[in-house]
């Protein structure tokens, strides 16, 4: 063998050796251990329990087990913190809701950037908000309520689950669109907010319909508006935003996963597939049903070019109604 060939023999065994020693290459036999989804709110939650049904499905399609770990505070940004600064070895995943872009567009320094340091994996869901007022405020309708807030500028105030959240800039939104100012007031949840309301404390709420239902359908609050374009199933009495009058308006809460930055195709690849057959299951449409959420399955890049919509939209938001904050 000449010394050519001698050499060039050497370099391809060296050169196939190159990626199993990459550190950012996925083993074939992924995973290895068990897969953590990361859930930046605190146990009870709605975010908790679809962390926990996406567990237990993904469990059983990828025959291996997959935790759910609670990572609460700071309006979800700790535990997005902890997954953007995890190994990208597709064994830590981030449950996402709106949060993750909401509070990521009010922070002047955010801990983490929605679309930099992550890897889109699926959108799973969505679903409306519901708007409430208190049950002895004299309207009916959104019209309503902001025919009101023109003519008392300031004096309505409305809970929100806290400074940054979706239903903080939802109402920001309606604010903006109807030129009216309404008096903000931060809780630490809807629970509290909805409370509030109910003792007669606050004028107006927006939440999830599983959090807000249960107190419209005893007449403890006036449900006046889901916050889709149209109506949902779920409440179909209630007038969706076009009805009421807010046509260019539209706010869905979403649930999707993603991982830190660089994670391989390997694992991404598979969670899709895995997330794709669990998502074909009807007792999961019943159960997203039954939290009045639909299912909306989008790919890696489609969900990063909705997250980068999204995020821009309530950063122009934040920027025109003078949102921004070093701190929540």
């Amino acid at each position: 063998m000449s010394a050519f060939s001698l050499k060039r023999r050497r370099l391809l065994q060296a050169s196939a050796l190159v990626p199993a020693a990459s550190s950012n290459d996925a083993r074939a036999d992924w995973p290895e251990r068990p897969i953590r989804i990361v859930v930046p709110f605190a146990p009870g939650a709605g975010t908790d329990s679809m962390g926990r049904l996406l567990a237990q499905k993904l469990a059983d399609t990828l025959s291996s087990p997959c935790i759910v770990e609670n990572r609460s505070g700071a309006a979800g940004a700790i535990g997005t913190q902890h997954v953007a600064q995890s190994p990208a070895d597709g064994h830590t995943l981030l449950l996402i809701a709106a949060p993750f872009t909401t509070v990521a567009a009010v922070l002047n320094r955010p801990p983490y950037d929605p679309i930099r340091d992550f890897t889109p994996i699926s959108l799973i869901a969505q679903g409306p908000l519901l708007w409430a007022a208190r049950r002895d405020l004299p309207v009916n309708s959104l019209g309503d309520l902001m025919a009101m807030a023109r003519q008392r500028p300031g004096e309505l105030n409305y809970g929100s689950a806290g400074t940054g959240g979706i239903n903080h800039l939802a109402l920001e939104l309606l604010k903006a669109r109807a030129g009216v100012h309404i008096t903000h007031v931060a809780y630490r949840g809807v629970a509290p907010a909805a409370l509030d309301m109910i003792a007669g404390h606050i004028d107006l709420i927006t939440g999830t319909i599983p959090a807000l239902a249960p107190f419209a359908r005893d007449g403890r609050i006036k449900p006046l508006a889901v916050s889709s374009a149209a109506r949902c199933a779920a409440l179909p009495d209630i007038p969706g935003m076009r009805e009421s009058g807010f046509g260019d308006i539209e706010v869905l809460n979403y649930f999707g996963l993603v991982a830190p930055a660089a994670t391989p195709a390997l694992p991404i690849g598979r969670l899709n597939r895995a997330l794709e057959q669990a998502l074909a299951l009807p007792e999961i449409s019943l159960r997203f049903r039954s939290d009045a959420l639909e299912i909306a399955r989008l790919g890696p890049s489609a969900l990063a070019a909705f997250l980068a919509a999204d995020h821009a939209r309530w950063r122009q938001l934040a920027d025109q109604q003078g949102l921004r904050t070093d701190a929540l």
